[in-house]
């Protein structure tokens, strides 16, 4: 088992909200009524304070749990919807995971099925004997208002620790292949994709070219149809995925739901979201086959090993599922989306410029919640300074690096704003208690729904802080979320 090649961990992240489908229909049935058909259930909706970036840590946070970071060599992050065209985003992510500097990462885009080839490279390098690979896929898509692609996408993110050791997937191969297949696309100065008609997408895209490429991976890969127990196809139309199923000749039951009616298409991120599934139901000895579609198909297939039944508890996606929030406020979510503009008031008019230097120099602080510990007396601060803050000692220069956000804490004081400027007022903040000393004063996040109250379990998450309209940068930081 150690030499084998695959998944050692995998994670995922659908945000709590999910906005109502009814509630969009509601808004446009006089105008598009034929999106009836398309109004059931609901899809995950990102916060304000959301992105592919703070998604993605979500998701690598919890592919690495029970793992030690410092094993991880390298990571890439793959979406259509980065916040930044020239800044790595990545990096961003590392530095939130308080990953060393010397962990090499990559952005990965430009089409859907960066993914499934992102995945495909990591699982070939790691062939080479490198250190694991962490493969995050994040996505997070606007949608023309009144369009079916409003109702059918969903923001949601994956991760998988790739390398070679005691594997939960073994790699057995792939297949891909390449063509100028354009269903859908969007240029730089667009906000909205522009798609193809979608019975010919139908035919010739996931019909012939998805179906060919799949029929001949299974070939390419010596497995019969009848030998795949578990088929992940991210094609949300409907019949589409078993339409294909059928035509490779696989048992019904073995394909994967496509989480349309609870999450959405989460674009890049679905053939990994649904991969996280069918590795959250294996069994032992149970193949895996994932199609990645996009300018072309990527066909993986893997077989599940006993170290699943090792793999440390996770939220995963049945416990992202599971943890939801119903909301029919559809307009709250076209202007967190910047579809809509609402008057902000006098309060919002303050420069919220990020010096690049501050930044730079305190980013372990800001970025990794990353305190300070006092090697004499225990004392735990954020943020961490030369003099310890503890009562009976005024020592200097005996503070080591103490991480935050993955420690439990508790709410000893909170308030709920409704005068400050907040995008999902009120605004609540309060301090927190952390386990094992430590406190600070933070913004809630994720709230909506929850009982905010004096001793309420909570975790840190990552998230942005404020966005500097004048200069299109975004601050992120820390912020307190329910824990359950």
């Amino acid at each position: 088992m150690s030499g084998e090649t695959g998944i050692l961990a995998f994670g995922a992240y659908v945000p709590r909200t999910r906005l109502q489908r009814s509630a969009v229909y509601a808004a446009h049935a006089w105008f598009a009524p034929g999106l009836k058909g398309q109004s059931k259930g609901e899809r995950a909706i990102g916060d304000w304070d959301e992105d592919t970036i703070t998604m993605a840590v979500e998701a690598a946070r919890d592919a690495l749990t029970g793992v030690e970071r410092a094993t991880v060599g390298s990571l890439s992050l793959a979406s259509t919807t980065l916040p930044y065209i020239d800044r790595l985003n990545s990096g961003i992510v590392k530095e939130a995971l308080n990953l060393p500097d010397a962990v090499a990462a990559l952005d990965v885009t430009g089409s859907q099925r960066a993914g499934t080839s992102s995945l495909l490279q990591a699982l070939k390098g790691a062939k080479g004997g490198a250190a694991p690979h962490l493969v995050l896929a994040s996505e997070m898509r606007k949608a023309s208002p009144a369009s079916e692609a409003e109702l059918t996408n969903g923001d949601a993110a994956a991760g998988l620790l790739v390398g070679s050791g005691e594997v939960v997937a073994k790699f057995l191969g792939a297949h891909s292949v390449t063509a100028d297949f354009v269903d859908h696309y969007r240029t730089e100065d667009m906000d909205f994709d522009y798609g193809w008609e979608s019975r010919w997408i139908r035919d010739e895209g996931y019909t012939k070219l998805a179906g060919g490429a799949l029929k001949a991976g299974l070939a390419a890969l010596g497995v019969a149809p009848e030998a795949v127990d578990r088929l992940v196809i991210p094609l949300v139309g409907r019949g589409v995925a078993d339409g294909l199923a059928k035509q490779a000749g696989v048992k019904p039951e073995a394909l994967a739901d496509t989480l349309l009616a609870t999450v959405g298409d989460s674009g890049v991120a679905h053939p990994l979201l649904l991969l996280v599934t069918a590795l959250e139901q294996a069994k032992p000895g149970e193949k895996i086959v994932v199609l990645g579609f996009g300018q072309g198909v990527d066909v993986l297939l893997f077989e599940a090993t006993p170290a699943l039944a090792k793999l440390s508890a996770r939220r995963g996606v049945k416990g992202s599922v599971a943890r939801r929030h119903a909301d029919d406020n559809y307009l709250r979510w076209l202007f967190h989306r910047g579809l809509l503009a609402l008057e902000k008031g006098m309060r919002a008019e303050f420069d919220q410029k990020q010096p690049a230097t501050t930044l730079w120099r305190h980013r372990k602080t800001v970025f990794g919640l990353v305190g300070g510990r006092c090697t004499k007396t225990g004392v735990v601060q954020f943020p961490k300074s030369d003099i310890t803050v503890g009562s009976n000692d005024r020592s200097s220069g005996t503070q080591e690096d103490y991480p935050l956000a993955e420690l439990k804490s508790k709410i000893i004081t909170f308030t709920a704003d409704n005068l400050t400027y907040s995008p999902n007022p009120p605004a609540y903040y309060g301090m927190v208690d952390f386990e094992g000393g430590g406190r600070l004063t933070v913004e809630f996040a994720d709230v909506a729904g929850v009982e905010v109250e004096v001793g309420r379990e909570m975790r840190m998450v990552f998230r942005i802080k404020a966005l500097d309209e004048q200069r299109h940068f975004t601050k992120y930081f820390w912020k307190a979320a329910p824990a359950d």
